[in-house]
């Protein structure tokens, strides 16, 4: 199984020296549209007034353009730490054992806008770039990467996805119909979808797989665990979708 996860606009500063490496990623295959897409980033991040407009950023968020800027020689660390915020809180990585991030970087795909998909352990500096956005000299960002990161995922052949992403990140990299998955929403008993509780409660699946490892290869087995964690997955009326069952 292979869990994909939305980013956070939010980040961790710092990390390790190391800088960027591409060919330490996973999904290599996808290796020449991440390169163009930081060649884009640095560019822009020579002007900061294009920048912020490009961006839309305010503009007590103009410091981020220099994370843009130092994309290739930043600090960096895991995706998994390197990213905060609601999901990332609940999941709290950096607190699980060592077997269970192993297990992370084994079965967690995080999909990024300027990387695409990376693994949970691949080591990323701290950006700015949402998925919506379209960079000077390359095509909005969702023809640039859906046709490419479908193929390398198909390539993955992975036994079954569990697709957490933002409809934002579906777009930029839909799972193919060949490969077996189910989309999550996250609603209560009675199907009201929740937004407050949805990154928080998809953070806690994750951490809850992370914990007790379970051996997926489809949504039958997916369930079964879930019912033995006393976590409700039920069908959808949309194909292809499961809903997360949580209270208010």
């Amino acid at each position: 199984m292979k869990i994909l996860l939305p980013p956070s606009e939010t980040k961790r500063e710092g990390g390790h020296d190391a800088p960027l490496e591409l060919a330490s990623l996973s999904l290599p295959s996808l290796n020449v549209h991440r390169s163009a897409v930081l060649d884009a980033l640095v560019d822009l991040a020579a002007d900061e007034d294009a920048s912020r407009r490009v961006l839309k950023l305010s503009e007590r968020q103009r410091g981020e353009i220099s994370h843009n800027r130092r994309l290739r020689t930043a600090p960096t660390m895991p995706a998994v730490d390197r990213y905060t915020g609601v999901l990332f809180d609940a999941l709290d990585a950096p607190s699980l054992s060592a077997t269970s991030r192993r297990w992370l970087g084994e079965h967690v795909w995080i999909h990024s806008a300027p990387l695409g998909p990376v693994g949970a352990l691949d080591e990323v500096p701290t950006y700015r770039l949402a998925a919506g956005t379209s960079l000077p000299g390359l095509p909005a960002l969702r023809r640039h990467w859906a046709e490419p990161t479908s193929a390398a995922i198909a390539d993955a052949s992975p036994s079954f996805i569990l697709d957490l992403r933002s409809e934002a990140y579906v777009a930029l990299g839909p799972v193919p119909d060949a490969v077996p998955s189910a989309y999550v929403r996250v609603v209560t008993e009675h199907g009201r979808a929740l937004n407050h509780f949805n990154k928080k409660s998809k953070g806690l699946l994750v951490r809850a797989l992370a914990e007790d490892r379970p051996r997926v290869a489809s949504l039958r087995s997916l369930r079964r665990w879930a019912d033995d964690r006393g976590l409700v997955l039920r069908d959808a009326e949309q194909p292809g979708v499961v809903e997360f069952v949580v209270s208010e």
